[in-house]
């Protein structure tokens, strides 16, 4: 009994010291942001996407520190909250980037792009002789404006809130024709939008990218939970168990090393096929108080 007293003991000793460790750690640890740094990021096809930090600026009498992006997102369906913030801040408890109108265009554009891909797919099927049908759609959406991306203290499998998405697609079916009624008429569906995007930093690593071999990285996951699964989920106790680890859901991931920041991004979908990725291929931090700050 004592020994295995000594064990738990012991193990104990070590969680709590690990998770003081990392508590310990500063959000701008992860995310310098000394004007006239920059990074310059490359995906598989050999496209680049350089961020710099530049002058600071005031939203709503709050000071946000700003990047600029070469080149500029001219395609919404492009977009990605995670590594194309114009404004963000670093805050006692933590980093949030100020995205909500920028998420709310990206997550239509992606909406629109699926659901008429999906009306082109039902194009080559015919209805009743003498009857048509005309198929239109609207769609709402509403983002909070800040999007999480790390918390302090960092804490290891402990899943937050990083943003929350709602909203509604309404669906409208006219069917016409010339030789009869159809009965029923216009056929409408609403369908909701409840989306909470959650996080939790799963592990430290070591990368190898273009630009560096980076010890010590956060390893963040980011995934998507139904509004009334994480209502459910929060009602049973279970809000801070919430995980992307079952199969069938699309799993963002960053890795920040310490004094660099972002230096790799890769998103799964949810077949476990790579959708997207960035690696960072070269960079230069300024030293903090050079510039305006």
């Amino acid at each position: 009994m004592l020994k295995r007293f000594r064990v738990v003991f012991s193990l104990l000793i070590i969680l709590g010291f690990s998770s003081t460790l990392v508590g310990k750690e500063k959000a701008d640890t992860y995310f310098p942001h000394a004007i006239g740094s920059y990074w310059v990021y490359e995906d598989p096809d050999g496209n680049e996407l350089t961020r710099r930090v530049i002058e600071n600026k005031e939203i709503d009498g709050e000071t946000y520190h700003a990047f600029s992006y070469e080149p500029t997102v001219e395609d919404w369906t492009d977009y990605e909250h995670y590594v194309h913030p114009n404004f963000y801040q670093i805050r006692k408890d933590g980093i949030a980037f100020f995205v909500g109108d920028k998420v709310e265009k990206a997550f239509e554009a992606k909406l629109r792009k699926e659901i008429d891909a999906d009306i082109k797919k039902q194009q080559g099927i015919s209805t009743s002789p003498g009857v048509s049908a005309d198929f239109s759609y609207e769609i709402k959406v509403e983002a909070k404006d800040d999007f999480y991306l790390l918390p302090t203290p960092i804490v290891f499998d402990k899943a937050w809130t990083a943003t929350q998405i709602s909203g509604s697609i309404t669906l409208k079916l006219k069917m016409q024709s010339p030789d009869f009624q159809i009965p029923g008429g216009d056929q409408v569906n609403a369908i909701p939008i409840d989306l909470l995007e959650k996080g939790k930093v799963t592990a430290k690593e070591i990368v190898k990218t273009a630009a560096g071999t980076f010890e010590d990285c956060l390893k963040i996951e980011y995934w998507m939970d139904t509004g009334d699964e994480a209502k459910v989920a929060e009602k049973e106790g279970e809000a801070q168990s919430a995980s992307p680890d079952e199969a069938g859901i699309e799993v963002t991931t960053l890795w920040l090393a310490p004094n660099v920041g972002i230096v790799k991004f890769i998103r799964v979908s949810a077949d476990s096929k790579v959708e997207k990725s960035l690696e960072l291929t070269q960079y230069e931090i300024k030293p903090t108080g050079s510039g305006s700050e």
